[in-house]
C-alpha cells in the first residue's frame, strides 16, 4: 500500500503553432509546438483502492472509461504488467476545448504520479510511448516545462529556461473547439507554418520581446472559423492597453495575452469577466515541477 498522492497538472499555451498539411504514417499531421505550462492547475489525487475507478470533479460528459486518465492508466499498468488497485480524482479548474490541454494534462499528471508510485522513471521509453499514445500534448506533460516538441507535436526536442510570462486567458461564450474539429476544417484549406527557429531564439536568450514578437498560430483561424467568439476574443485581447501581444491558444477556443506584468494581466482578466462576461484568468508562465510545484 502507497498511499496517498497529489499531484498538479499546469495547462500550456502554445507561443508557437505550427501546422503541416503533410501526415505521417498514423494518419496525425505534422505539428512543430513551442509549448509553455501556465500556473493554471487542475489537482490529480492517487489513492489505493480494492478496484480501478477515475472520477472527475466536476463530472465530465463521458463516461471514466472514455477519459485520457482511465486510457494512460490502464496502457501504463499494461505495458509495466502492474495491478490497478487505486482510484484517481480529478479536480478540474482547466476549462474543455480550449486549446489549453486540459485533459492531456490530467492524463500526464496521472502518469508522473503512477510512475512515482511504481518507481518508474517518467522518460521510460515505455511511458513516453503509452503519453504519445493516449495524445499528442500529454508527452509534454510528462516534464511540463518550456519546450519545442516536433513530430505530430509529441517528440521533445529542446527544452528552454524559465521565462515568467505574464498571461491573461480569456475564454468566449460557447462550446469551445474541439481538436479533431479545428484539424478537419484546417485541412480544408491548409497553410504552410513559418519557422519555429525565431521563437526558439527568443526563449534561449530570456528574449520578451522576442517572445512577444514572434507568436503564432496557423491553426487559428480554423479555430475561428468553427466559434468566431474566438476571433473576437484575441481582437479583444489586442485592443487592451496592458497587453503586448495576442493569440488563440491551440485549437482554440481561449486566447491568450501577453501582458506587461502580473498586475497587468490582473487587470485585463478582471475586465473581460465585468465587460464581457467571459472565463478569464491571470497568471504566469511556470517551470519544471521540481522547481515551483
Amino acid at each position: 500500500m502507497v498511499g496517498r498522492q497529489v499531484v498538479y497538472a499546469p495547462c500550456k499555451i502554445n507561443l508557437h503553432l505550427g501546422i503541416h498539411a503533410q501526415t505521417d504514417e498514423r494518419g496525425y499531421h505534422y505539428v512543430d509546438s513551442v509549448m509553455a505550462p501556465v500556473g493554471l492547475f487542475d489537482e490529480v489525487t492517487v489513492d489505493d483502492a480494492p478496484f480501478f475507478a477515475v472520477r472527475h470533479e466536476p463530472a465530465l460528459e463521458v463516461p471514466p472509461e472514455k477519459t485520457t486518465v482511465w486510457k494512460a492508466a490502464t496502457m501504463l499498468a499494461e505495458e509495466l504488467h502492474t495491478k490497478l488497485n487505486l482510484r484517481i480524482d480529478i479536480k478540474t479548474r482547466i476549462p474543455e476545448k480550449a486549446g489549453l490541454g486540459g485533459s492531456s494534462a490530467d492524463a500526464g499528471a496521472a502518469l508522473r504520479a503512477l510512475c512515482a508510485r511504481w518507481g518508474v522513471d517518467v522518460n521510460d521509453p515505455r511511458v513516453v510511448d503509452v503519453a504519445r499514445r493516449v495524445g499528442a500534448d500529454v508527452a509534454f506533460f510528462l516534464n511540463p516545462e518550456p519546450s519545442l516538441y516536433l513530430g505530430a507535436g509529441d517528440m521533445l526536442t529542446e527544452t528552454f529556461p524559465v521565462l515568467p510570462l505574464p498571461v491573461a486567458i480569456v475564454k468566449p461564450a460557447g462550446d469551445g473547439v474541439s481538436a479533431r474539429a479545428a484539424y478537419e476544417e484546417f485541412d480544408r484549406d491548409p497553410s504552410e507554418p513559418v519557422s519555429y527557429g525565431d521563437m526558439c531564439r527568443a526563449l534561449r536568450e530570456g528574449s520578451v520581446e522576442g517572445v512577444r514578437e514572434h507568436i503564432f498560430n496557423n491553426l487559428a483561424p480554423a479555430a475561428k472559423a468553427l466559434q468566431p467568439g474566438c476571433a473576437e476574443a484575441e481582437s479583444w485581447l489586442e485592443a487592451q492597453p496592458e497587453t503586448r501581444g495576442a493569440l488563440v491558444s491551440g485549437s482554440g477556443s481561449c486566447a491568450f495575452a501577453l501582458c506587461d506584468g502580473l498586475g497587468a494581466a490582473r487587470a485585463v482578466a478582471a475586465r473581460a469577466a465585468d465587460e464581457q462576461d467571459w472565463w478569464s484568468f491571470a497568471t504566469l508562465t511556470v517551470g519544471k515541477p521540481e522547481e515551483v510545484w
